[in-house]
């Protein structure tokens, strides 16, 4: 890109975020040949989610600083780093381990008239796959695998995700472009509502200037599985102090934690003792932001829908997260974003030439979003620095599948061959030593930013902020 030219892409993120026009062409890329490559624009798409997030982050630390941001340096985007760090979880290494990304009973199944995809990483996802079609859980993975091979190939697919949404499995049969469920063109990129506040002079303290963008952030992290994770983590690479509070009974990926845990602590909570959540309720009082990455309606009868929320705590900012977007027939539903591509038609459109399902080169509606919710947290955090006003945010892996279809604008490709290895570093940590994607993230004039410390373990930290 020349410097002074506009990405459209980007602008178009920024405005979604509510940016002020003209910032958008402080973000330049510098290009790498084969990136990201796909039929659909993904390379414009992530580029620009890391370009508009860096851009917020930007922002917010000349707003604390006192300075106009129209007076910020130009923000150079590396698209070799933008796609390391999309696929994160496939760079990662443990002690030189590769981590699994999909479990044997995920992926593509010929079903008796198209095809479907399943999702079992997790015990519980498995069992209730193999319990709804009826298959034993005893055998070898590699029997399960013929087993559900089978029952799917005499199933209709519509009918093999019918099935397995009643019963809390995960299935979904393969949609053409144009035929699909979702009401694509409803979904919009973001949602944003400033929540009535008690000014500048009651609410929250205005942060001061500071070495990162969001140091002295507190951000309680209520997510799991990339999109969600990678938002806080973004958010602790700029210096806030993220908290991730999971249930006990719901174990973590060990790999999954060490991909998204950099820069957090993490504690358990159970939400149903008394006494945890007291201190639940102590750490909510002092948060800042709240990142959710439950399905609509899942917290409400804990008391944690976002109204509540924010009217119990003024000027609190609430992120959520969905799969299939906040309104429609799939609302309620789990998802994920292999899951999603399916139901909107990415994996469709990305068949092969055999016709089979085709996937994105990255989870990139996972990725993306999750970019996206970082940025709009920093933008509502500069927003709050003169009103005092908290505000909620809500996006779906569905809406960002419907920008990725039907709003990202192709931009030329060019530069030197794509080469990953100048954007991975090592550490050691609690699980070994780690080779990790650095963030893509950029300052000003130059410059990036690195985590503050490796992932902890999982669920051992004391629930309490720094």
């Amino acid at each position: 890109m020349d410097h002074g030219q506009i990405d459209t892409t980007t602008a178009d993120a920024w405005a979604a975020l509510g940016g002020a026009p003209a910032l958008a062409a402080k973000v330049m890329y510098a290009p790498s040949a084969g990136v990201l490559p796909a039929r659909l624009p993904v390379r414009e798409l992530a580029r620009a989610t890391v370009g508009v997030c860096s851009l917020a982050a930007a922002e917010l630390d000349a707003r604390r600083s006192g300075h106009p941001a129209a007076g910020l340096a130009e923000l150079r985007v590396a698209e070799a780093a933008v796609a390391t760090a999309f696929v994160s979880e496939r760079q990662l290494r443990i002690e030189e381990r590769r981590p699994v990304s999909f479990a044997p009973l995920s992926g593509f199944w010929r079903a008796a008239d198209g095809w479907v995809r399943t999702h079992a990483n997790y015990p519980h996802h498995r069992a209730r796959l193999l319990a709804t079609l009826g298959i034993p859980a005893r055998g070898t993975p590699e029997e399960q695998v013929e087993r559900l091979r089978a029952e799917l190939a005499a199933r209709p697919a519509h009918e093999a995700q019918e099935t397995a949404y009643a019963a809390g499995a995960l299935a979904v049969a393969l949609a053409e472009p144009g035929a699909t469920a979702m009401p694509l063109d409803a979904l919009p990129l973001v949602e944003s509502r400033p929540v009535p506040g008690p000014g500048p002079d009651a609410g929250p303290r205005p942060l001061p200037a500071a070495a990162l963008p969001a140091e002295g952030v507190r951000v309680l992290d209520l997510t799991r599985v990339i999109a969600g994770p990678v938002a806080t983590r973004t958010l602790a690479v700029l210096g806030a102090d993220v908290l991730r509070i999971d249930a006990p009974r719901l174990p973590e990926d060990p790999d999954a934690h060490a991909d998204t845990g950099f820069g957090k602590r993490s504690a358990r909570l159970d939400l149903g003792d008394p006494a945890d959540r007291r201190t639940f309720d102590a750490l909510l009082a002092r948060a800042d932001v709240v990142v959710s990455g439950y399905r609509p309606g899942a917290l409400d009868g804990l008391g944690l829908a976002a109204d509540t929320l924010t009217e119990r705590h003024p000027g609190l900012i609430v992120a959520e997260l969905c799969a299939w977007g906040w309104s429609g027939p799939w609302t309620g539903r789990r998802g994920f974003d292999s899951l999603v591509q399916v139901a909107t038609g990415i994996a469709a459109l990305e068949a092969g030439p055999d016709g089979r399902p085709g996937v994105l080169p990255a989870q990139a509606l996972d990725h993306g979003t999750g970019y996206l919710i970082a940025a709009a947290v920093l933008r509502a955090l500069t927003a709050r620095q003169d009103t005092g006003a908290g505000r909620r945010l809500r996006f779906s892996l569905a809406g960002t599948a419907s920008w990725l279809m039907h709003g990202v604008t192709p931009a030329p490709e060019g530069g030197p061959e794509y080469d990953p290895a100048p954007w991975l570093a090592e550490t050691e940590s609690p699980y070994g030593a780690l080779r990790y994607a650095r963030s893509p993230l950029v300052r000003p004039g130059g410059g990036g930013f690195n985590w503050s410390r490796p992932p902890g373990r999982w669920g051992a930290d004391t629930p309490r902020w720094r």
